[in-house]
């Protein structure tokens, strides 16, 4: 048996990979003008009231990851789908946060420990916003945000070297354990890559489930959990269009 199974079937024995039994869980990073925006990663602000909108009138609850998964292990998730911002933006307390008060939401907050307060540098084509400071996560986090790890710097974890890896990952829960009092439960994959051997990291720094985008169905489980990218271009009928790709695993 490869590293990769093993890893596979060591998460599959915690989650369902069955795509219709799979939660479902959105992907956001930032919440601002959308006009110079060559990634497609960001999301007005009303735009996010129309689409959280849309959920509730559908009968959906925005929740954490964290939350989500639970109410899966209890069979108790009808009408619940997981609600992820990347990067840890600082429009996200600014922007986000009062919309998803305003909807009865909350949300997982995937955040950098090793740039709080920095910029998005690693966006080469993209515009500069600045990144989550500690009272923003601290603010987050007052008001029910799930705060989790995006690794310290933002890079392709496939790529590191283990000490690298291990940094990434093990590191950067105990630096937002000491920044919170809480060690995170979640991590995300920058740009969502993951095989064997960094979700096998992830689970031996001790987070209980990683989010990936579309992750190899061979690793398919709470460590490489596939999320819906959520857009600007997204309003009721790219919403139904995507919740249905969701249920036939596509």
């Amino acid at each position: 048996m490869s590293a990769d199974t093993a890893t596979a079937h060591s998460a599959a024995d915690t989650t369902a990979t069955d795509s219709t039994t799979q939660p479902w869980i959105l992907m956001y990073h930032s919440v601002a003008d959308p006009t110079d925006d060559p990634y497609g990663i960001t999301v007005a602000r009303d735009r996010l009231d129309l689409q959280l909108r849309w959920l509730r009138r559908h009968g959906r609850t925005g929740v954490s990851v964290a939350t989500l998964l639970r109410a899966h292990a209890d069979n108790n998730a009808h009408g619940l789908v997981g609600l992820t911002f990347d990067d840890g933006y600082a429009d996200f307390t600014e922007a986000a946060l009062p919309v998803l008060r305003h909807h009865g939401c909350t949300a997982t907050l995937f955040v950098l420990p090793g740039r709080l307060g920095g910029s998005n540098d690693w966006d080469q084509d993209g515009p500069r916003r600045p990144l989550i400071s500690e009272d923003g996560i601290r603010t987050a986090r007052a008001a029910g945000t799930e705060i989790a790890s995006h690794g310290l710097s933002h890079i392709d974890l496939t790529s590191a070297d283990d000490e690298r890896l291990r940094q990434e990952t093990s590191h950067s829960r105990q630096w937002l354990r000491q920044l919170t009092g809480t060690a995170p439960k979640g991590f995300c994959y920058p740009y969502g890559t993951v095989d064997g051997r960094v979700a096998r990291a992830v689970r031996e720094a001790g987070y209980t489930y990683a989010c990936a985008i579309r992750p190899p169905a061979h690793l398919a489980g709470p460590y490489a959990l596939a999320r819906t990218h959520i857009s600007q271009a997204d309003r009721s009928v790219r919403l139904k269009v995507k919740h249905v790709r969701h249920r036939l695993g596509m």
